[in-house]
This record gives structure tokens, C-alpha cells and sequence, in this order.
């Protein structure tokens, strides 16, 4: 019999069928429909440069391929209850594959950075129903005491996608194209469909659709991409002008009303009654570091290894692939640690060490070997490891069974809206930080600068041995000092935005700490009071 039988009369039949083999296959076939998602979430990092030039865009427009996909995976995911008892698990895991595989056609084959975005909000949109739903049929075929590995398996496979999707990227950029990229996971894709088609729980299609909150996800979405705007934008329009005022405005009123609907619904898409538990609640602050610490990582480091440190984009790939290899390795520990140890000690281990590998990165620059930024990788994955499978037992067994989908939705939802605002933060920092920089090593290059004097009349001699005409001889050598001097500011732009994600990974040790000493059952104050205000 199997754990959830009772729960979902569709697993059972399967149980009866392929016997105690089935939650390992069912297990298999939607971690690679969710990691084939995840891939080509990360993928895309090493193509901002390449994407950058072929439609003649800057690197806060480019990362837009990357934001897109996020933020809109970001609202679906709370689409993933709903679906499933609409359609089932079966029919919602089959076409989430094949819209996701439409949205990856348009990428390839887009002609403007407009369209390519276009593709990447259906990919995020597939990816949204699907991450939960696996999460939940795993945690549902396994019985409660193998809980902490099941989830161990679902959190290190998504987690692990990530460390090979750049790398996987580069070959294909380097290989064919850019365009190719979104191509590379389809095989997958198409496997995952196949194994859903016959392993997925299916159900009858109910006479009538269930209850949804359409005005909620309505005003969600319009928070998200609001907001999200504001941040990858801010820089382009303008922090203090009128259209970021504007859309800062109708993304914090949309969250607001959207916050009050949750608790007015009487079928929420955020069940608010699932933060009565503190260990939910502190489980939730960690996801939202670790999914924008995961995700800023993965844009970050090849971005950097490529626009300062100059490897291909095969090499910055790379630079992440013995992490992945490492969580690998890691799943038997990891599992047998989640059921073993107190959830809050691995956790607070793993936001040390993702703090430490912040740090370390924070004084990368373009002489940093490829191998030391893998063990820096390796670091923070080791941080990952050990946190993902801890942090899922803990939160998914403050869920009741009937709620499971509800859980897996609103943890998988906090984890990605962390990961949406780590990269658009991550990009928006580099960027701020970067200008600051050029500006401050601009303003030390005057004529009492002895070292700026001879590095220009060093290039004019080359330039005038290379036949450049007088007239452009101290043109050329400003020209070259200015890129000089941005070369430099990138590098401490990246400098900085990693020590910003050290910063933060500390912070989140209060929260770990916090998930220690929680009680079951126990409810934050505040929840206890706008749960009963909204039922009086």
C-alpha cells in the first residue's frame, strides 16, 4: 500500500501495478521533466554576452532572458494546486513539457529581444506548474520516515541542474550558436513526457472547473513583473522619475491587495494558515536566501568569468560542473542526514559556508585562476547540499497530507521569487556598482597622475609604431585608458555584488537559528491575529 494511497487513489492504482519500483520511477521521470527546466533556467547565464550582441542591447535589457523566466515561473507556481485538481497530475506535468517546449522554439528562432522574452515567459510559465507537482508526488510515494530523502532527492536534483546548465550552455555556444541553447533540453523534455504519459497519477476530469482566484493571481503577476520592472529598469528610466514612481506604485498596491485577498479567500492561492507553524515560516525566510543566493550565483560567476576574466563561454560553464558533480555525490549523505540530525544544525552550516564562499569570490579578479573560482563554486554547493534536503523535510512536514500540493506550491513559489530578485538585484548591483567605481578611478586620472601620463604616452608610441596617423595618436590612447578603467570598474562592480550575497547569507543564519527553537505548532503572533481578523 502505498503512503498517500488513501489521499490519491491514482497512486495507489500505479503502487498495484508496477509494485514498490513505481516511486522510484515515478521519482525519475519528473526529475527530469523539472530538471530540464531548471537547465535551461541557468543556461541562458552564459549567453548575456552573446544575446547582448546580436540584438545590440546592454547587460540590464540582456538579463531580461534570464528575469523573465523567473519572475514568471515565480506566479505560475501557485497555479499548481488549482491545476492539479482541475486536470490532475498526469494531464498538468504533460502540457506544462509542451508548452515548455513551444516557449523554447520561439527563443530559438527569435528575431528580437522582445519575442525572446516572449519565449522565456512560457518557459517560466510550464516550469512554475511543474517544479511543485514533482515535489509533491515524490514527498507523496514515499512513507513518512524516508520523507527527509525524498525531498533530498527532489532538492538536490534541482539544485544540481543549475551547476551544469552554464556549462552545457557554453558547448553549445561555442559549438553552434547562442540560439542553440534553448534547444539542448528538448530530448529531455521529451523523455519526461513520455515517462508522465504513463508513470504521472491521472484522474477524471471533474463536470465543473474548481474555484480559483483569478483576481488574486491577477494582481500577483501584476507585483511581480511591476516590481521586477522597477529593479532591472530603475537604471535606464531613471531611480527618482516618474515611470519608476509609477510602477513601484501599482506593484506595492497589487501586493497589498493581493496580501488581503489571501486572507479574505475562501480558496487562497497563498494559504496563509500553512505560516501558523514558525517552522514553516523560518523554512520560508531561508528558501527566499538560498533560491536568490542559488540563482545570483549561477548569472553571476559566468558572467563575470567572461566579460573580466575573459574565458570562453564553454570554460565559465565549467567553472560549476565539479560543484554539481559534488551534490551528486552528496545525496546518500544528504538523505540519511535529513532523517537523522535536527533540521536547524546542516542549516546553519550551510548558510556559513555560502556566506564564506561570498566572501572568498568578493576578492576574485581577472587573475583568479578557473580552478579556484570552482572551488569557490564547490563551496557554496557543498552550503546547498546541505541546506535544500533539511529545509524541504522541515517545511513539508509542517504540511498536512491534504495539503500537500498547497505546501509544495507556496515553497517552491518563496524559493523562485528569491531566485527572481537575486538575479535582478545581482544585475542591477554589478551595474551600480560599476559606474560608481569608473567614476571614482575616473576622477584620479589628471595630468599630476605620473602613472596615467606614462601609460599614455606609452600606447601613443604603439599606436604611432602601428601607422595610426598623429592626429588619432592621443585619441586612441584615452580611448584605450577609458577601457582600461571600465575593465577595472567591472571587476570591483562583481567584487561588490558578491560581498552583498555574503552579507545576506549571514543575515539568513537568524531565521536557522530561529527554525532551532521553534516548537510544533507553535504560531508567530502576528499570523494568529490576521487569521482571526479575517475569519471574524
Amino acid at each position: 500500500m502505498p503512503p498517500a494511497a488513501s489521499a490519491n487513489p491514482g497512486i495507489e492504482a500505479l503502487f498495484e501495478r508496477y509494485g514498490p519500483a513505481y516511486r522510484w520511477l515515478v521519482t525519475v521521470g519528473g526529475l527530469l521533466g523539472a530538471m530540464s527546466m531548471v537547465l535551461s533556467a541557468t543556461m541562458v547565464n552564459v549567453a548575456v554576452p552573446s544575446i547582448m550582441g546580436a540584438f545590440g542591447v546592454g547587460q540590464d535589457l540582456a538579463q531580461w532572458a534570464a528575469t523573465a523566466f523567473l519572475a514568471t515561473m515565480v506566479a505560475s507556481q501557485l497555479l499548481n494546486s488549482w491545476a492539479v485538481e482541475a486536470f490532475g497530475q498526469r494531464t498538468t506535468f504533460c502540457l506544462a513539457l509542451l508548452v515548455f517546449a513551444l516557449g523554447a522554439l520561439i527563443c530559438a528562432g527569435a528575431h528580437s529581444i522582445e519575442t525572446l522574452i516572449a519565449g522565456r515567459v512560457l518557459q517560466g510559465f510550464a516550469a512554475g506548474l511543474v517544479q511543485p507537482l514533482v515535489m509533491a508526488t515524490v514527498v507523496a510515494v514515499f512513507p513518512a520516515e524516508r520523507r527527509g530523502m525524498a525531498v533530498g532527492l527532489y532538492s538536490v536534483g534541482v539544485t544540481m541542474a543549475p551547476s551544469f546548465g552554464p556549462w552545457i550552455g557554453g558547448l553549445a555556444i561555442d559549438a553552434m550558436n547562442w540560439r542553440q541553447i534553448f534547444i539542448v533540453p528538448l530530448p529531455l523534455v521529451l523523455l519526461a513526457f513520455l515517462l508522465g504519459l504513463v508513470l504521472m497519477p491521472s484522474k477524471k476530469f471533474p463536470r465543473s472547473l474548481p474555484r480559483f482566484d483569478w483576481a488574486g493571481y491577477a494582481l500577483l503577476t501584476v507585483a511581480l513583473m511591476c516590481v521586477m520592472s522597477v529593479i532591472g529598469n530603475g537604471q535606464r528610466w531613471g531611480w527618482t522619475s516618474d515611470r519608476c514612481a509609477t510602477f513601484l506604485a501599482i506593484g506595492l498596491a497589487s501586493a497589498a491587495l493581493f496580501a488581503l485577498l489571501q486572507l479574505r479567500s475562501r480558496t487562497p492561492l497563498l494559504d496563509v494558515s500553512l505560516f501558523a507553524d514558525l517552522r514553516f515560516t523560518a523554512a520560508m525566510g531561508i528558501a527566499f536566501a538560498f533560491g536568490a543566493g542559488n540563482f545570483a550565483t549561477n548569472y553571476a560567476i559566468p558572467v563575470f568569468m567572461q566579460t573580466v576574466q575573459g574565458f570562453t563561454p564553454t570554460e565559465a560553464g565549467f567553472v560549476l560542473v565539479p560543484a554539481g558533480v559534488l551534490l551528486v555525490a552528496m545525496i546518500p549523505f544528504v538523505g540519511r542526514l535529513a532523517d537523522t540530525l535536527p533540521a536547524h544544525l546542516p542549516i546553519m552550516l550551510g548558510c556559513l559556508l555560502f556566506s564564506l564562499a561570498g566572501w572568498l569570490l568578493s576578492d576574485a579578479d581577472v587573475n583568479t585562476a578557473l580552478w579556484t573560482m570552482a572551488g569557490f563554486a564547490v563551496i557554496s554547493r557543498v552550503a546547498l547540499g546541505l541546506v535544500m534536503p533539511n529545509l524541504g523535510k522541515v517545511a513539508m512536514s509542517t504540511v498536512p497530507a491534504t495539503k500537500l500540493n498547497q505546501g509544495a506550491g507556496t515553497y517552491n513559489f518563496i524559493r523562485q521569487m528569491g531566485g527572481a530578485f537575486g538575479v535582478n538585484l545581482t544585475a542591477v548591483a554589478i551595474e551600480l556598482r560599476t559606474a560608481r567605481h569608473a567614476d571614482l578611478l575616473t576622477a584620479t586620472q589628471t595630468p599630476d597622475n605620473a602613472q596615467t601620463v606614462a601609460l599614455l604616452g606609452r600606447v601613443a608610441e604603439l599606436l604611432q609604431r602601428g601607422g595610426v596617423p598623429e592626429a588619432a595618436l592621443q585619441p586612441g590612447a584615452l580611448d584605450y585608458l577609458g577601457r582600461v578603467i571600465y575593465s577595472q570598474a567591472l571587476g570591483l562592480g562583481f567584487q561588490d555584488a558578491f560581498f552583498f550575497i555574503c552579507f545576506a547569507f549571514a543575515l539568513a543564519l537568524v531565521p536557522a537559528w530561529l527554525l532551532g527553537r521553534a516548537g510544533h505548532g507553535v504560531r508567530p503572533l502576528w499570523i494568529t491575529r490576521m487569521l482571526k481578523g479575517s475569519r471574524s
